[in-house]
């Protein structure tokens, strides 16, 4: 195939247009016979597959993301995007920020209805038979491949809206009122409806598509790597026995929409589904990331040390493209100018233009504080650990000389961190790789990193977010951003995905702790059955081995190591959580003061507002429910 998804995607919205309608649920029928028309030469039909894959959220997008709607991350109130705003109450149920169900616009690319996606996707299951210069297993291919996205897009909607119609074919031209305004479906139907889709879709895939033309196009690794997603929110506290918010949240015949008691076998299945998806992507050469490319100069001299080795194997899990770990990324083109690598990247003071280096989204305290110490262990958990001095400061001495610069001072919340810190986290004092250089960034108001005089292009928590930026990125030009594709799906994750379906199904083994040490070993840090087994540095000795302290021990690998990836904001909400994580003010360092003294004190920068059980769910746009009164809205919107 000459042309790719990613090449071809940006001229072929010419189908949308034709595919979707405003009605209803955008199910309006087909002009049966017109369309059919469209199927029967092979470029057409791939055109058409090109627009059910155009549907795809656009992660890195930073005015369409759900990457910045949590508390991971902040702007100044000058540059905030709507996703933003979302966790600062705002939302409204008559023009929703950002609406899977609706589509929204953002400046560049904005959102396609997830129902026109769907629709798109029915259209081609439904026509591409008509190809006749097409071989049966390339339609069969194609038409898996849409119903893999298919079963996406209703997720996505089951996601953030609960309770969704299911809409697996387009209704015909003759097809009633009645018939059109659908009624949304339990969530134990809409599970099993997208899980037994994707089954049926997995036959016809390829094992794996390795090709480069190809990247990105949905093949079985991928297919059961949403399989395992799908199926770990399913067993998780919001969707499975949610009595608590949900108990009188009814259809139209009385029956509750979520069910009202908790199933360990829901837990038992994500654990097996996991465990297949992992077995699949690892027959197919899946591998957690090990860097073997050579490093930049700047890092030659120091390359022996063990440091800098798992500093590079964490760094370019997400940056270097196509790489084994990653098992599905999104190659979409977008325009360079609004990706979030720009609003993350960090300003050369010495530049003839800065404007690909827009440096506003910063890592907020909390995420500064997650990380574990270089024991592994949290920082109010680690006996070595000074926590109730984390916020003071002291001179970096020569042994730190690996992350930050000896004899600048900066707080004690910032050393002796594991590795992940490091990769993840930039702060005052500290080291900082771009625009193919090395910088010791300087962050109090005035100095080369700090804000300058009252712009608004500034990190209003005083820490930049490195995960995300391509040592080799220049800002002076969009075109010197280095791209590589957003990483969907990780095997980091499937290994996370298990460890947390296995300890809730079974309790603590040492199959958790092993699929946990996967990710901990790459990450630089002791074993988890190793490290808290140990009196002298686990305050709460052997926390891993009930089920309960264990569980909290998932679910912080799991916000490190996916931090700054788009789960944290579902993670928090399927786990319901949000009372505690989203109810809470953003805090940094006072960022507009000159001295230390006055720098390295904790304020809030920003509000975060979440109303239990409303904002678990997004609300249906109101015109959607006039236009069909079947629909029934999401509580308290």
């Amino acid at each position: 195939m000459k042309k790719t998804i990613k090449h071809i995607a940006l001229y072929s919205f010419f189908l949308v247009g034709f595919l979707s309608c405003d009605d209803y649920l955008d199910i309006v029928p087909d002009k049966t016979q017109e369309v059919s028309l469209m199927f029967q030469r092979q470029e057409a039909a791939y055109t058409a597959l090109v627009t059910c894959y155009s549907y795809l959220p656009q992660n890195d997008g930073l005015y369409a993301t759900f990457t910045l709607a949590s508390d991971e991350l902040t702007t100044p109130l000058a540059k905030e995007p709507n996703s933003i705003k979302l966790m600062k109450g705002e939302q409204v149920a008559d023009d929703p920020f950002m609406s899977f169900w609706s589509g929204y616009g953002a400046s560049g690319r904005g959102q396609g209805s997830l129902w026109d996606g769907i629709r798109a996707c029915n259209t081609l299951i439904a026509n591409i038979d008509q190809a006749v210069d097409m071989t049966q297993v390339e339609k069969n291919t194609w038409k898996a491949e849409a119903k893999v996205l298919k079963a996406y897009y209703h997720f996505l909607l089951l996601n953030y809206y609960g309770p969704i119609p299911i809409v697996d074919v387009n209704l015909p031209i003759d097809a009633s009122d009645e018939d059109l305004r659908v009624h949304r479906k339990t969530i134990d139907e809409g599970i099993t409806y997208i899980l037994n889709t994707l089954d049926t879709a997995i036959a016809d895939l390829p094992e794996r598509t390795t090709g480069n033309n190809d990247l990105g196009r949905i093949d079985k690794v991928i297919a059961y790597a949403i399989k395992s997603k799908v199926s770990l929110y399913a067993a998780s506290p919001l969707f499975n026995g949610n009595s608590e918010f949900y108990s009188d949240f009814v259809n139209h015949e009385g029956t509750p929409f979520f069910n009202q008691n908790v199933e360990v076998s829901k837990w038992e299945m994500a654990a097996t589904i996991a465990k297949e998806a992992i077995d699949i992507a690892l027959a197919q050469g899946a591998a957690i990331y090990q860097f073997t490319s050579s490093p930049p100069k700047y890092d030659e001299t120091n390359y022996d040390n063990p440091f800098y080795k798992t500093f590079y194997d964490l760094k370019f899990s997400v940056l270097e493209k196509w790489n084994p770990e990653l098992l599905w990324g999104d190659s979409s083109p977008v325009n360079d100018w609004w990706r979030l690598q720009s609003g993350v990247l960090m300003k050369d003071p010495t530049a003839s233009s800065v404007q690909a280096a827009w440096q506003w989204i910063a890592p907020t305290m909390r995420m500064a504080e997650l990380f574990y110490t270089k024991n592994g262990l949290p920082i109010d958990e680690d006996n070595t650990y000074n926590y109730e001095r984390r916020f003071g400061t002291t001179v970096v001495s020569n042994d730190k000389k690996n992350y930050a610069r000896p004899g600048l001072r900066t707080a004690e919340l910032h050393l002796n961190r594991e590795p992940r810190f490091y990769t993840n986290i930039g702060f005052d004092s500290s080291e900082y790789r771009g625009w193919n250089e090395l910088w010791t960034l300087r962050m109090k108001k005035g100095q080369t990193h700090g804000r300058i005089a009252n712009t608004s292009d500034y990190l209003i928590t005083g820490f930049s977010l490195k995960k995300l930026v391509h040592p080799e990125s220049e800002g002076d030009a969009y075109d010197k951003i280095i791209r590589y594709p957003w990483p969907n799906a990780r095997l980091a994750e499937l290994y996370l995905n298990y460890a947390e379906a296995l300890n809730e199904a079974y309790g603590p083994s040492q199959a958790v702790y092993d699929a946990l040490n996967v990710v901990r070993a790459r990450a630089g840090i002791p074993y988890v059955e190793v490290v808290w087994s140990d009196g002298s540095l686990a305050k709460t000795l052997n926390k891993h081995t009930t089920q309960s302290g264990l569980r909290e021990i998932i679910r912080q690998e799991r916000m490190i190591e996916l931090a700054f990836e788009g789960h944290r904001y579902n993670d928090i909400r399927r786990w319901k959580l949000a009372d505690e994580y989203f109810n809470t003010n953003v805090r940094g360092w006072s960022v507009d003061e000159k001295t230390d003294a006055n720098y390295y004190k904790v304020i809030e920068v920003g509000m975060r507002s979440f109303a239990t059980p409303r904002d678990y769910l997004h609300p249906i746009k109101t015109s959607e429910l006039i236009t069909n009164p079947n629909l029934i809205q999401n509580p308290q919107w």
